[in-house]
């Protein structure tokens, strides 16, 4: 008798899904806090797994920070991976979650990296998801202080090399030495429509 070869399933071949994980988060019994990052955007969602399928119960995007919050800064960076984090938590938080489990997909959490930014933000907000202290930016690093720091220095040292290398943000009408205000500005704004200020 011929034996058949069992091929992977589609979504792991393409690199969409790792099924031993996902069972792993479901057999938690947790909504799960799902991070996806595209090359110009954060998405942050909390899902519940339901028999019929998953059923999003929040969902954050960081254009939505941008178009209701005013953000002018780039939006695949720390800064507002931890805005549109802070603004998943809030909104989850208003719905009555009140924990959660990472599901950052077939990506591993780098320390500091934008998925621990957006796990920085929920966290801030309210959610209790377990995690490792050692991998969250700090606070500088989510600001923007660095950005602001090496800005004030290039525009010193090379006027025309910062107009290059900051273009967008000029474009915006923000000094990218002023971002770390900006940041503050912004978070202020999202806390403000959630009663926390």
């Amino acid at each position: 008798m011929k034996r058949l070869h069992k091929f992977p399933l589609k979504r792991r071949l393409q690199f969409k899904t790792n099924y031993k994980r996902r069972k792993r988060l479901l057999l938690s019994g947790l909504p799960r806090f799902v991070v996806r990052k595209t090359s110009k955007n954060i998405i942050v969602q909390i899902v519940e797994a339901r028999l019929e399928g998953d059923h999003i119960l929040v969902s954050a995007h960081s254009r939505e920070v941008v178009r209701d919050f005013g953000w002018l800064g780039h939006c695949d960076n720390s800064s507002i991976a931890y805005l549109t984090g802070l603004l998943a938590g809030l909104k989850a938080v208003k719905i009555g979650v009140k924990e959660a489990v990472l599901d950052a997909g077939v990506f591993k959490p780098t320390k500091g990296g934008r998925i621990a930014a957006a796990l920085k933000g929920v966290l801030d907000a309210g959610l209790n998801i377990p995690h490792g202290e050692e991998m969250l930016p700090s606070d500088d690093r989510v600001s923007g202080r660095h950005i602001a720091e090496y800005a004030s220095k290039l525009k010193s040292e090379n006027p025309e090399l910062y107009k290059k290398a900051f273009s967008n943000y000029l474009k915006k009408g923000l000094d990218a030495e002023s971002i770390v205000e900006h940041f503050n500005e912004v978070k202020n704004r999202i806390l403000k429509v959630y009663g926390r200020v």
